[in-house]
């Protein structure tokens, strides 16, 4: 099954954003991909005072990736959204999925919230204006079991395992992970979500600067269930594409069986 991964960056205008991410779904579609990801927050990555209005997950955000995979006839994975939350202080930072033929196929809101503080370097709490999820959601893309997570759930191993325990083949991440975390993080991270759960791992990243002094890493990759790393994005908004070998996927957990193994 061929995937894609996109990679952008997304800024202040909205419009803009989501007119790149539509560019790089046709070109996901043109070079075969049957599943294209976009990264976390491709409608919005900017000053929290100049977000967007939250939507519903049936808003403009919705349809706008809705009619992108019907015209198109493929698997849209519409990275995550500012969606409406709890409260008037708060939205979800929610992924949606949607089937070639337009349909919504799962909604995942992000469970684990980046709340960090490093001195001198980083203050970031993102607890202050998103709640949290309390769902895992495994959804079925073609009869293959696919997890969702967004971003920071990345260092939460027991959240992959769950999506595994599941069923789950394929982890899908979208992120964006900051500069100084990705460069020593970011790939270790995802090798070892794909080897300890024996899945695919498909991970967009946002790329470059954005308001307010904030730099994500890129480096899109998507990775086997053995943690090769199949493919890779250069330092640059783009496309790119791997196929994924499901068959592998169930040999390498035939010959080296640890989910079986397990002693709880």
């Amino acid at each position: 099954m061929r995937v894609a991964v996109c990679q952008l960056n997304s800024r202040e205008d909205r419009a803009h954003n989501l007119a790149v991410a539509r560019d790089l779904l046709e070109r996901a579609a043109a070079g075969g991909a049957r599943l294209a990801v976009l990264p976390e927050y491709v409608d919005f990555l900017g000053r929290a005072a100049d977000a967007p209005k939250p939507e519903p997950v049936d808003g403009e955000f919705a349809a706008f990736f809705a009619e992108a995979a019907r015209e198109l006839g493929i698997w849209v994975h519409a990275g995550s959204f500012h969606e409406t939350g709890p409260d008037e202080g708060r939205t979800f930072n929610t992924t949606l999925v949607f089937g070639p033929d337009g349909s919504r196929a799962a909604v995942y809101r992000k469970v684990h919230l980046y709340d960090v503080e490093i001195a001198g370097r980083v203050s970031y709490q993102e607890s202050r204006t998103v709640a949290p999820g309390a769902e895992t959601v495994v959804f079925d893309l073609n009869g293959v079991p696919t997890g969702l997570s967004i971003c920071y759930d990345l260092r939460f191993p027991e959240l992959y395992r769950q999506l595994a325990i599941a069923g789950a083949r394929i982890l899908v991440v979208p992120a964006a992970f900051m500069l100084h975390t990705g460069r020593d993080h970011w790939e270790v991270l995802l090798r070892a979500r794909a080897i300890e759960n024996q899945c695919f791992v498909l991970a967009a990243g946002q790329i470059g600067d954005h308001e307010p002094n904030r730099t994500c890493f890129g480096r899109s990759m998507i990775i086997d269930p053995w943690g090769t790393v199949l493919a890779q994005a250069p330092d640059t908004a783009g496309v790119t594409f791997a196929d994924l070998d499901l068959e592998r996927l169930e040999t390498i957990r035939q010959e080296l069986p640890s989910l079986a193994n397990r002693r709880l």
